[in-house]
């Protein structure tokens, strides 16, 4: 038997629309992994591109279990003294909701070039608008995973 591997002509990627209205957020950044590196396909091969697009709407709306609210805590650090920033996940729902789902699904994702580039199809919004309307996001189903 032999062994083939996709070319980029012969990968096709489709656009996922999620919805992340309570769904609890390391469940959800799980199946968008798994969406954006493509392993929900039969030609996923690890060291290729071969993932799909992913639009997520209603970031602000998503779930969180535990007291994670007011104990996870993310940091940025300038560089500078006294330049680290520690903010509550609480607070970051309220100011920037796209951002705690992009971390998430950061985090699951392999480091290098090849996660980077899967996480450049991943799109993000607080609110149920988007602009990727031409390209006809089809609705992740609630039962694919």
């Amino acid at each position: 038997m032999k062994t083939t591997f996709p070319s980029l002509k012969e990968i096709r990627r489709r656009w996922w629309l999620v919805d992340a209205k309570g769904q609890v957020l390391g469940r959800l950044a799980s199946r968008i992994t798994l969406l954006l590196r493509g392993k929900h396909k039969p030609t996923y091969t690890p060291h290729l591109d071969v993932g799909d697009f992913v639009v997520v709407i209603n970031a602000k709306e998503v779930k969180v279990t535990g007291q994670k609210l007011t104990n996870k805590r993310y940091q940025t650090y300038s560089g500078y003294p006294s330049g680290l920033k520690s903010r509550s996940l609480e607070e970051m729902l309220r100011k920037h909701p796209e951002r705690v789902v992009r971390i998430a699904v950061k985090g699951m994702l392999p480091d290098g070039p090849l996660g980077r580039r899967r996480l450049g199809k991943l799109k993000v919004y607080a609110g149920p608008d988007h602009p990727h309307q031409a390209q006809n996001p089809e609705m992740l189903p609630s039962n694919i995973f």
